[in-house]
């Protein structure tokens, strides 16, 4: 992991977060938030590939990887207030969000209720919404019967259904023992939060620069939901990846970069 280096972050009195951080502190503050289950080790491949002049943060959510694990608190909107304390925390007033999956709910929340605080939103693999998803619905009658310890066949059945199929064995273990650190209580809990709030609510608020980085084989997320998002949010534009599934920014993230990099450069 050269460049990456992992700290925490004391986000409130109770709470600590685990984050990766990399590049020239001086550069453009870019902060990546992964997507279910997942931790910031989700986003390495992104971190590792950054070019000098992005400054990157990626924070592990609470419940997820190596955080603090709270009784409560797994809805978009706590994820969101996280993240502003996280940027508090760690001392950035103004960035660039970059929302994995449905990583990139939680941004929109942030991007939407607190305008002043995000200068461009990246939006890569995301839904639209998840409460109108029948395979969403199915997998949480799955998800709402999960105790612990978790079944580490199902957990990587998980992670092969939402991860790109070249990915390596070595990086499919490493990604199951991450998600495997999230308790079952948090899979439900983030699960129920997601299916239940309304995404799209904010989408009308939201007045940064916005890109969005999609694969036209995904699986999970259909195009009209793209759609959605570009015709609700003023000026954002939209990058397909011909070929590409869910997950681009593990299946292509070279390409993932060279985009990002262009629309932060192109933002100052």
């Amino acid at each position: 992991m050269t460049g990456v280096a992992v700290k925490t972050a004391a986000v409130t009195g109770q709470l600590t977060l685990p984050y990766a951080e990399v590049g020239d502190p001086a550069g453009i503050d870019v902060v990546f938030v992964h997507g279910y289950v997942e931790s910031w080790r989700y986003l390495e491949a992104l971190l590792e590939r950054l070019p000098p002049f992005i400054h990157g943060y990626a924070p592990t959510q609470r419940g997820h990887g190596d955080a603090d694990r709270p009784r409560d608190g797994y809805r978009p909107a706590d994820y969101a207030a996280d993240l502003v304390a996280f940027m508090d925390a760690v001392g950035v007033r103004r960035a660039v969000l970059v929302g994995t999956s449905s990583g990139g709910l939680v941004a929109e929340v942030v991007a939407g209720s607190s305008s002043d605080r995000v200068s461009g939103l990246v939006l890569v693999s995301t839904p639209a919404t998840l409460a109108d998803k029948p395979g969403v619905a199915e997998m949480w009658e799955t998800i709402a019967r999960l105790e612990d310890p978790l079944d580490r066949a199902f957990v990587e059945g998980f992670v092969r259904a939402t991860s790109p199929e070249s990915l390596p064995e070595g990086v499919v273990d490493d990604l199951v023992d991450e998600s495997l650190k999230a308790p079952a209580r948090v899979w439900k809990g983030a699960m129920r939060g997601l299916i239940d709030s309304d995404a799209t609510a904010m989408l009308d608020r939201i007045t940064a620069p916005t890109l969005l980085i999609w694969g036209d084989h995904d699986p999970v997320v259909p195009r009209s939901d793209q759609d959605t998002i570009v015709n609700r949010i003023r000026g954002a534009r939209l990058v397909v990846y011909p070929g590409a599934g869910h997950g681009v920014h593990l299946e292509q993230p070279d390409r993932v970069v060279n985009d990002l990099a262009d629309f932060v450069a192109g933002l100052s």
